[in-house]
């Protein structure tokens, strides 16, 4: 099968290796020339993404790209996996996708099948994308070509995640729409979940990242709770996963990142007002981690303070840039939070991270645009009045950390049993 993924980031540059790798021709399709042009000459830009398996499949005729999206009509099957992300004002932009339904539609054929991937509320594939496709290319959803939504499951930085592996959820916009989409995801995936309709396969997804957001805003909720009793929640939290049964650990932070829980729950939230719904439960976890940054700037405050110093003036190193561990994906990071919040308080702040050696340029942080990391040594380290560990990068070497810091704010437990001449905090 000939298929075309247009947007190649995290998710569309994964599921394009799948493809190929199961032996279908892809066609790699992005607006970001400089993304084609690396994919093109086999290189990666994605940190755990090899090099290598693009080249190959390069050399196969497996697999291209290109930034030409009237090429859609020489495939049977296009996916689409570009941002949805949040405006200022928490409100879905489905710009992307729009756009993106409005260029591969003037060059839609009879018979192709078209699949949202994207994170989005109930309705934009069946209302909003169908209208646009349409509108596009004259021909008519369910009759004249297939509709259909699968939403992203991935997890970078995983090493046990698979894109293969890794259930797909499918909904269709008709039963004929869900055959189709079922006949394409069952080239390269080994288990297919078909459901009622693209809403149920949007609402699907919107559960699964909802119900983090919630869990991860209730041990944040009960992290400054327990430690104002002189309970440290990692204790807990390691205790209570012992139980074989109904608990679920999940593990507080200095807020939430990626492209994926703090900005999908408020795409139900925003539809839901539609129906005269609201999602209390979303806010209120909303409302707690997004408010994490805060109380972690309160424990640098108090750590300073008990060293005679104040924030303003201080060197702070804030240790991780990207919103998880062990990946360059620095979406949505709340270390960003960090650094305008310290920057604001007077503090001189820098950051190390291996993976984000700079900071690329993006429309929410482009004040840091080219700020690099520091470089990791004793004399550079030990130069800072306090370090923030705000993601736990696994090769990181906390022993030298320990040893080098004066005095550490630790938002990840990521210094738990590790002998330290610094003087620690929990946050």
């Amino acid at each position: 099968m000939k298929i075309a993924v247009v947007g190649l980031g995290y998710v569309g540059l994964p599921l394009s290796l799948q493809f190929a790798r199961s032996g279908a021709q892809v066609l790699g399709l992005d607006v970001d020339a400089s993304k084609v042009e690396a994919l093109l000459s086999g290189r990666s830009y994605i940190k755990h993404i090899d090099s290598s398996a693009i080249a190959e499949f390069l050399e196969m005729d497996r697999f291209t790209a290109s930034t030409q999206f009237s090429r859609v009509s020489e495939v049977e099957a296009i996916i689409i996996c570009v941002p949805t992300p949040l405006s200022k004002n928490r409100e879905p932009d489905i710009s992307y996708v729009l756009k993106t339904g409005e260029a591969i539609g003037h060059f839609l054929k009879k018979g192709q099948l078209v699949v949202l991937e994207s994170t989005t509320y109930p309705g934009t594939t069946d209302e909003d994308l169908r209208k646009v496709l349409e509108a596009a290319s004259g021909l008519q959803a369910g009759t004249d070509f297939h509709l259909a939504f699968s939403p992203e499951r991935e997890d970078p930085g995983n090493p046990e995640s698979k894109v293969a592996a890794i259930p797909k959820v499918i909904g269709g916009l008709t039963p004929a729409c869900l055959e189709r989409a079922k006949a394409l995801y069952g080239i390269a995936i080994g288990t297919l979940i078909p459901v009622s309709s693209c809403r149920a396969a949007e609402a699907t997804k919107l559960l699964e990242n909802i119900f983090r957001s919630v869990n991860i805003a209730l041990v944040n909720e009960l992290k400054v709770v327990y430690e104002a009793m002189g309970i440290d929640i990692w204790e807990v939290i390691h205790a209570a996963k012992t139980k074989p049964f109904g608990f679920m650990p999940f593990y507080p932070g200095p807020g939430l990142g990626g492209h994926c829980i703090p900005i999908d729950p408020f795409y139900l939230t925003w539809k839901a007002r539609e129906y005269g719904q609201h999602t209390r439960f979303i806010e209120l976890a909303g409302e707690i981690n997004t408010s994490m940054p805060h109380y972690v700037v309160h424990k640098v405050t108090e750590a300073l303070n008990s060293e005679s110093k104040a924030v303003n003036g201080s060197r702070i190193l804030l240790v991780g840039l990207a919103y998880k561990p062990n990946v360059d994906d620095d979406r949505e990071s709340p270390s960003y939070v960090l650094l305008d919040l310290f920057r604001e308080l007077g503090a001189q702040v820098s950051y190390f991270d291996p993976f984000v050696p700079v900071i690329r340029p993006s429309r929410e942080h482009a004040h840091w645009a080219g700020t690099k990391s520091i470089a990791w040594n004793r004399e550079t380290v030990s130069s800072f009045d306090l370090v923030v560990i705000s993601t736990a990068h696994a090769t990181v070497n906390y022993s030298e950390l320990g040893a080098w810091a004066r005095c550490i704010v630790d938002t990840r437990n990521a210094m738990a049993g590790i002998s330290t001449g610094a003087r620690t905090w929990k946050a």
